[in-house]
């Protein structure tokens, strides 16, 4: 179910608008965008803490910072993709 979560985020990533940026890249999941604009954009830095918090819980206290290198380092892709 990882494959179909990643979607989705990304899917929803694409229709969330930021100031100075517009939409959202197709490949690119909302926490990962949510650490990239968090100084950039007030807005995406309250949402990128509260994702974290949300994630702590779960165990992924630095969610959004992972979630960016993930994004850069392509392992959200299939490993016959990387």
């Amino acid at each position: 179910m990882k494959q179909p979560a990643i979607a989705l985020d990304q899917l929803l990533n694409c229709f969330v608008w930021a100031r100075g940026e517009g939409f959202g890249m197709a490949d690119e999941t909302l926490s990962a965008r949510a650490w990239r604009l968090r100084y950039r954009v007030r807005s995406w830095g309250r949402f990128q803490r509260a994702l974290d918090r949300v994630f702590g819980w779960l165990g992924d206290p630095d969610h959004c910072q992972s979630s960016y290198i993930s994004e850069l380092q392509r392992r959200q892709l299939p490993a016959v993709y990387r």
